[in-house]
């Protein structure tokens, strides 16, 4: 009897608060680590020896790692076990990160960055389906999702200001000091998760699985690589040519075997593609444009890595009170209005950016106001996708689909970062003021458009079907 079921399945149990904070913590490291590292970077390059290139994957070691195994993670978990791959993977994402503050080579600490990218292409997607096998779909479900979200955009924020501070102490305290926290949720995931039971069938899709690694793990490299090398580069182009034929190779399995790995039908659904082309828009625009400012205040302006840090902070401030209350925003309006409005806020950020930026941007009125729009469209935007992604589909796939959905943001992030750092690079020459950063800018801003009107389109049809029903 659902009128019975649904408020049993409402009641938030201590139990269930537990849980959701074990999750929290674990979007949390992602978000610390990614920001934290890259406030250390210069000094991890000073102490290493390492090259502007060596450092460059550091960070994008890290990304290869994540956005290559993504979806392969979200899937594993549906097959083995919730329970299991999360424990698993997080116990390697605590022993990698304890590892690369430890270490003296350069080379090892980009193998750490790698291993740790990997455990959390598990533990990420693994994390989100936990979350929605635990909270049925509807308010509860959109209310988890605002909580979680929340605790991303912190981590990101945190650390920043964090990464600022734990820099001018040694860069490794950035690796050091997430460990606690990492046990800490490792022993609450022990004793508060569920148990849950392999999935019956299925998961016998060897070489689904060989050419998905493969092909997704050399897309994601030619990617993150091709600024150094050339994007005509000989090797550049094989390798590319190489990925995609991997990954034909993968669907044309898929539509083959018994038991596939990635059940493609789930991408029939317009709602779920549009949800993860909106992530691409969303987080490859983000991203790439704090990436910008970071290199501009510090290298260009000559912030000190704490008064930069304080800069961006403002749009990470309204993701973090803003996002509890999109959960009911969501079961009033619906995903499609809230993504539409996100994405209109990125774009007039952008917008306003390029419009008032002129040679040299004034903080008070062109940065402060584009923090102020961006954080409003990612605080929208994050959850309402996650939530438009995982919509109406079975327990059993959950994985797939939030797998599904963050490679995509982690990929289109690869994609347009990489873009976006060959068109900065390649102005850098003329000289240090701001204008070798607007072809990044103008780029970044096409992308919240696009994305902008991949939403606007389907909306507009919709209130016009109901008009004339």
């Amino acid at each position: 009897m659902p009128a019975v079921a649904e408020p049993v399945a409402l009641r938030w149990t201590p139990r269930l608060w537990g849980v959701l904070a074990v999750l929290c913590a674990v979007l949390f490291l992602d978000g610390l680590d990614v920001s934290m590292v890259g406030v250390a970077l210069p000094s991890i390059g000073s102490e290493l020896g390492l090259s502007t290139t060596s450092l460059q994957w550091i960070v994008n070691g890290y990304v290869l790692g994540y956005g290559g195994l993504l979806l392969l993670g979200g899937r594993t978990a549906d097959l083995l076990g919730r329970r299991r791959v999360f424990l698993i993977a997080l116990a390697v994402f605590t022993v990698a990160s304890l590892v690369g503050g430890l270490v003296d080579d350069g080379g090892l600490l980009i193998a750490t960055r790698f291993v740790k990218g990997l455990a959390a292409a598990f533990t990420a997607p693994t994390a989100m389906s936990i979350l929605t096998t635990t909270f049925p779909e509807g308010p509860a479900r959109n209310r988890a999702l605002s909580i979680f979200t929340v605790f991303g955009a912190s981590g990101y924020s945190s650390g920043l200001i964090l990464g600022g501070v734990l820099t001018s102490l040694g860069w490794r305290w950035n690796f050091l000091v997430p460990v606690p926290l990492a046990i800490a949720a490792l022993v609450g995931a022990f004793y508060l998760i569920a148990r849950d039971k392999p999935a019956a069938h299925g998961g016998h899709d060897l070489l689904g699985a060989a050419t998905l690694i493969s092909g997704m793990l050399l897309a994601v490299y030619t990617v993150v690589s091709a600024p150094t090398r050339g994007w005509l580069d000989p090797l550049t182009v094989g390798m590319f040519v190489l990925a995609v034929a991997l990954l034909a190779g993968f669907v044309l399995t898929e539509n083959r075997v018994r038991h596939p790995l990635v059940r493609l039908g789930i991408l029939r659904a317009g709602s779920i593609v549009r949800a993860n082309a909106s992530m691409i828009a969303l987080m490859g625009s983000y991203v790439s444009f704090q990436f910008m400012m970071t290199i501009y205040l510090q290298d260009v302006l000559g912030w000190p890595p704490l008064r930069m840090a304080f800069a961006l902070l403002p749009a990470g401030l309204i993701v973090a009170f803003g996002s509890p209350f999109v959960g009911r925003l969501i079961d009033r309006y619906g995903t499609g209005p809230l993504i539409v409005t996100a994405m209109v806020s990125l774009s007039l950020g952008y917008l306003w950016f390029l419009a008032t930026a002129g040679t040299e941007p004034h903080y008070l009125f062109t940065v402060l106001p584009t923090m102020i729009l961006l954080g409003g469209g990612f605080g929208f935007g994050f959850s309402s996708i996650m939530a438009q992604a995982t919509d109406g589909i079975a327990d059993n796939e959950q994985g797939l689909a939030s797998g599904l959905v963050q490679s995509s943001g982690q990929v289109g992030t690869a994609l347009v970062l990489a873009v976006v750092t060959a068109l900065v690079s390649a102005g850098a020459g003329e000289a240090t003021d701001f204008g070798s950063f607007h072809p990044g800018l103008n780029l970044v801003t096409g992308v919240a458009v696009a994305g902008l009107l991949l939403n606007v389109v389907p909306l507009v049809g919709r209130v016009r079907r109901a008009r004339l029903a």
